[in-house]
């Protein structure tokens, strides 16, 4: 037990020096800001930048496209790529297999079929979790994005109907819309049509960081527009009760799955607690009147 405690004590002075020599590094760069809301990756990321090296060569370019494209939609920043998911992939697996060694040496059931299952075990689910978060990340940020979808949409088409033209209309969006992800990402989209890029491509590439159906929907419709002439405001208000619509759809079948999800703990904590609570006095009745 004491040589498993002084390898503890190794490993955590061993991080301490990585993260104070990492330290400066992680301050030029422009993730502090992100960082600073996930404390555990603020801990892990001098690991990870250790392990770069190592995995960068051997990543696939098609996991590199799919990561790359799912970091973009979760909007991470430039701080995170996919080299640094991988990393934290096989950091996460290395930490679990060696947590569950520790875990059995500590249980007394340090055998080689035990190790090797639990090992298994760990690893795949260590490996897992850089993923799920990722994925995490992705489903919360569109989920935002799609509550402030159609609040800036009516807000663009009353422009529109006003007599702005679309560009100005995108404007008074960011600018009086509420704040959220998909502001943020409609201002790179202006701030990309004022450096020079088309209106076109700079909504398309705002339907790719942003991920959603619906956005990739507008932006098409909108580039048949502009190819055809047509009327924006009578399109961008058939856009607006349909996603609305959608938003009702939504909400609908959240309500329809309640039930559902309360069947769980109805069963298995409330149920018990009312047949406690109903046949207590009646078990102490009939155990009065045996005796």
């Amino acid at each position: 037990m004491l040589f498993w405690i002084s390898c503890l004590a190794a490993g955590i002075s061993l991080y301490l020096v990585i993260w104070v020599f990492t330290r400066p590094l992680l301050q030029d760069q422009a993730q502090r800001h992100t960082m600073s809301a996930h404390l555990f990756l603020h801990l892990i990321w001098p690991w990870v930048l250790a392990l770069l090296p190592v995995c960068k060569p051997f990543i696939p370019w098609r996991m590199r496209h799919t990561l790359g494209q799912r970091l973009l939609t979760a909007g991470v920043g430039p701080w995170c790529l996919p080299e640094h998911i991988v990393a934290m992939q096989i950091l996460g697996c290395l930490v679990a297999m060696a947590a569950s060694v520790l875990v059995l040496r500590v249980l007394g059931l340090f055998s080689p079929q035990y190790v090797l299952l639990t090992c298994l075990m760990a690893g795949v689910a260590g490996m897992a979790w850089p993923r799920y978060w990722l994925r995490s990340l992705v489903s919360r940020r569109q989920l935002r994005m799609l509550r402030e979808f159609p609040f800036l949409l009516d807000m663009t088409t009353l422009c529109v109907e006003a007599g702005l033209n679309l560009q100005g209309a995108l404007q008074q969006a960011a600018q009086h819309g509420p704040d959220g992800p998909l502001r943020a990402e409609l201002r790179h989209a202006l701030a990309d049509m004022r450096a020079g890029l088309p209106r076109v491509q700079a909504l398309q590439e705002l339907a790719e960081r942003c991920g959603l159906t619906a956005v990739q929907s507008l932006v098409t419709a909108l580039a048949q527009a502009d190819q055809l002439g047509m009327s924006l405001g009578p399109l961008l208000r058939s856009q607006s009760e349909q996603r609305r619509a959608e938003r009702f759809l939504r909400a609908e079948k959240l309500a329809l799955e309640a039930p559902v999800k309360m069947l769980f703990p109805m069963v298995f904590c409330i149920f018990p607690c009312t047949f406690l609570i109903i046949g207590f006095p009646i078990v102490v009745k009939l155990l009065a009147a045996d005796s």
